[in-house]
């Protein structure tokens, strides 16, 4: 092998190709057949959106873990270890068998070069093979059209939703973006949209392509019901649901497209009542509204973008338990911060800003000078990075105050590193 390590393969992946960011799928594609990886014996199901593909698939995995049937899944970002992006049957990929498939994909592509996703999009793809699971589910990165993931035909392709994100990549606007996440559907065969109202590029392609359109709202929906929901389509329903163990009220709305999945593939990998229930009851997604409780409550979620902001918002109440809601922030420099920030001022006036040290990471004062102007209710404190604001948060709360960290996955992977650090050294 090139290296014999997790840390120096990876070290190097981000060097190979020259761009960090090359949509496209000749290259990947190119090496994937010299693997034989384009064809797997089994079902293809791919997860494409501007949020929700993360809580989407994890939903599917915990359900079909349930149902007995072996599953890769494969996401992107990770949070704290990239073997989060390549899972299967919920276990995440050893360093031994990720350096293991990274050499056999050096030695496939010859002279190509590969990017970071690349590699590990053809990572995930190898090791699924070798594992030979039932299901493929695979988040697809940046877009769909030309991500790497759409090297794969799917037997099943849902997009969450669509809204405003990655515009240098995906066009400046909605429709635009979702011509783009569009390129994941294939003739003839079914095409989810998972929200109601999507834009008319999304279903514009299903037409266009002839694929075989579900939209939610028109060919299912959900329907909460005395602490439970219900599914129905115009051939069947499925009644008394436990809510998902994610939170949000949101998430019934990827619940209620993870259901459409399932009927779709009922005949060849049905789902008893009880793995439904269990799948939903015991699904786990970290930064997603993950609450950690301690001396002051903790809520952390990877929102990132105005859409997830909004329903970061609508899912939270106005006041914390009996308290205020701390804001620990930090952003990208690429992402619509003026939005977000105004979005997340209807929630909390104590703002505490922490840089991100990576690429494209702001430090709290350039954070702190893109927050609209509007805001001048706002008591802001700058920080190094995010752990000092959190820190710095705690000190300043009370009796029923909660703290927030969102803002991006690193904010909240650095957030949850300094938590576990601390409650390793209190035990």
């Amino acid at each position: 092998m090139r290296f014999s390590t997790l840390t120096e393969w990876l070290a190097w992946q981000e060097t190979l190709h020259p761009q960090a960011i090359d949509l496209g799928l000749e290259r990947v594609a190119a090496v994937a057949a010299s693997l034989n990886l384009l064809h797997p014996d089994a079902l293809v199901i791919s997860v494409a959106g501007t949020n929700g593909k993360g809580s989407t698939l994890a939903m599917l995995e915990s359900i079909l873990c349930a149902a007995g049937y072996r599953v890769g899944k494969y996401t992107s970002p990770h949070l704290l270890q990239y073997n989060e992006r390549i899972c299967v049957d919920q276990q995440l990929i050893s360093d031994s068998d990720l350096c293991h498939v990274f050499a056999r994909i050096d030695r496939a592509r010859a002279d190509i070069s590969l990017s970071y996703f690349e590699f590990s999009t053809l990572a995930a793809l190898q090791y699924f093979f070798d594992q030979k699971v039932d299901i493929f589910l695979l988040e697809v990165g940046l877009g769909g059209r030309l991500d790497a993931v759409n090297i794969m035909d799917a037997d099943i392709a849902l997009v969450t939703n669509v809204d405003l994100d990655h515009q240098d990549w995906l066009g400046d606007d909605v429709e635009s973006i979702a011509y783009e996440k569009a390129g994941i559907f294939r003739t003839q065969r079914p095409a989810i949209c998972a929200q109601p109202q999507p834009p008319l590029a999304l279903m514009r392609q299903v037409r266009d392509i002839a694929a075989i359109g579900y939209q939610a709202g028109v060919d299912f929906s959900y329907r909460v019901e005395a602490g439970r929901w219900s599914w129905h389509a115009a051939d069947k329903s499925i009644t008394s649901l436990p809510m998902p163990a994610l939170h949000g009220t949101f998430q019934l709305q990827n619940a209620a497209a993870v259901m459409q999945v399932l009927q779709l593939i009922e005949a060849d990998f049905p789902v008893s009542q009880q793995a439904l229930e269990l799948g939903l009851t015991h699904v786990q997604l970290a930064g997603r509204m993950q609450h950690i409780d301690g001396e002051v409550d903790c809520i952390l979620d990877v929102a990132h973008n105005p859409h997830a902001a909004r329903a970061l918002v609508k899912a939270l109440p106005e006041k914390s338990a009996g308290g205020r809601y701390l804001l620990v922030l930090g952003m990208l420099a690429d992402k619509d911060v003026e939005t977000v920030t105004s979005l997340l001022s209807t929630l909390s006036t104590q703002w505490y800003l922490g840089g991100l040290d990576v690429n494209r990471g702001l430090s709290a004062e350039a954070l702190a000078g893109r927050v609209v102007e509007s805001l001048d209710t706002l008591t802001i404190a700058c920080h190094d990075d995010i752990s000092t604001a959190l820190v710095a948060a705690r000190k300043q709360a009370g009796a029923g105050d909660t703290i927030l960290v969102c803002g991006s996955f690193y904010s909240v992977a650095e957030a949850l590193v300094f938590l576990q650090q601390e409650r390793d050294t209190n035990e």
